[in-house]
């Protein structure tokens, strides 16, 4: 009788960032200004990648998916973030929720097998050399990068069909800067620690299995880096990792704390904090860990900017 008698909760209201509740004008301005460099950044690398005829190389083809990738992933929550930072209403209905919950952890785990798939394009690059533009094809990057973004997409059904079937009708509040799993089911009416257990065997297999064939990429092209004899041949092959290597670590090393844990949340804030470092972060700092510290983008761009001057000035002649 008693849940008979309960009011099933229909929305939530994200609560956001409380404690800062003063800055919240300028932190939307932040917020913009990174989603703007964010959407700019990485439209640009993927155009500039695409357009070019010297960067049609599976290294190349790997950054461009990831940053079209970005692009997605940063739009599922970021514009919602920056709608609350201005409305005193921060409600999402909860379809809308569990949408959101879905999109962000299917391009999520997309990310994973993608940074997989360039680490295990790094490996046969440096370790594999002579047999490398046999294996790596133009058809095998196309069917790797497809297959990581089925895997991922597929991924979260699962999780969101038992999470939907959860009754919420209590509080409606989400102590957390947009939808996601720990926050949401720390709302529900009922024991939720089925959903806790397949949330963390999901993810310990997703991301500490991408992490784990990741590392041992990078262990093999370590011991292959030192055993080139000149010290120009090994600042070279590494440079054409260390780009990979620090994108992986600042993704992995949050989503890691996140969601691979036995508990629904820790504190609020340190919750808080990881999110902001994989939703906005990551994504914020792809553009310039590929572009800045890579000589070919930057020579691809000029290129691409040299052209247009010249078109621009042929279209102005008389």
């Amino acid at each position: 009788m008693d849940t008979v008698n309960q009011t099933k909760v229909t929305e939530f209201v994200v609560v956001g960032f409380p404690n800062l509740q003063r800055f919240h004008k300028a932190l939307f301005l932040l917020l913009l200004l990174v989603y703007l460099f964010t959407i700019f950044g990485n439209l640009l690398i993927f155009t500039v990648i695409r357009t070019d005829s010297q960067l049609h190389t599976p290294m190349y083809f790997f950054i461009s998916v990831l940053s079209f990738l970005e692009i997605w992933y940063t739009a599922t929550t970021i514009p919602k973030m920056l709608s609350n930072l201005l409305s005193e209403r921060k409600r999402i209905s909860f379809t809308s929720c569990l949408l959101q919950i879905y999109f962000f952890h299917s391009l999520g785990a997309t990310e994973c097998y993608l940074f997989t798939a360039m680490a295990y394009d790094r490996y046969l690059a440096i370790c594999n050399p002579l047999r490398y533009p046999a294996i790596m094809t133009t058809k095998l990057c196309t069917r790797l990068a497809a297959t990581c973004w089925i895997c991922g997409l597929v991924g979260p059904v699962a999780e969101i069909i038992l999470v939907s079937k959860l009754p919420f009708c209590g509080p409606n509040k989400i102590e957390h800067i947009f939808c996601d799993f720990p926050p949401l089911l720390s709302l529900a009416c009922t024991d939720t620690s089925v959903n806790v257990l397949v949330d963390f065997a999901i993810n310990a297999c997703k991301i500490l299995a991408t992490f784990l064939l990741i590392l041992t990429s990078y262990l093999l092209i370590i011991r292959a880096i030192l055993k080139i004899r000149t010290a120009a041949g090994r600042k070279k092959a590494f440079s054409t990792c260390a780009a990979h290597l620090a994108a992986v670590l600042i993704f992995f090393g949050s989503i890691l704390f996140m969601y691979v844990r036995l508990k629904k949340s820790y504190s609020l804030d340190y919750d808080r904090a990881l999110a902001v470092v994989f939703a906005v972060l990551t994504p914020f700092l792809n553009p310039i860990i590929y572009s800045l510290r890579n000589k070919e983008i930057k020579a691809a761009l000029k290129r691409m900017f040299q052209c247009r001057k010249i078109v621009t000035r042929e279209t102005e002649r008389p």
